[in-house]
């Protein structure tokens, strides 16, 4: 099962990050995510995150956070936590 948790605002090719701007729910570093959009579409499990350059173990709604991406995304793909 999975529910929408934000959007990515930016993404980074040369370093492969993503900025996700978190508009519902806590995200946390083991938890699993899956990005889509119109070209989009992988999911990854969350080895770590930063807020403004600084390492966190969770982040919120309301927060944005960069994290490192296995996959190509894009500006406003939608981005879901995976539950069990």
């Amino acid at each position: 099962m999975e529910h929408e948790i934000g959007k990515v605002t930016h993404y980074y090719s040369r370093i492969g990050v993503v900025v996700i701007e978190i508009s519902s729910g806590t995200l946390n570093v083991g938890d699993t995510i899956h990005i889509k959009g119109h070209t989009t579409d992988f999911t990854q499990e969350i080895t770590s995150m930063e807020i403004e350059h600084k390492h966190v173990e969770e982040a919120k709604a309301g927060q944005t956070i960069g994290l490192k991406v296995k996959e190509h995304a894009r500006k406003h793909d939608v981005v879901y936590k995976v539950e069990e």
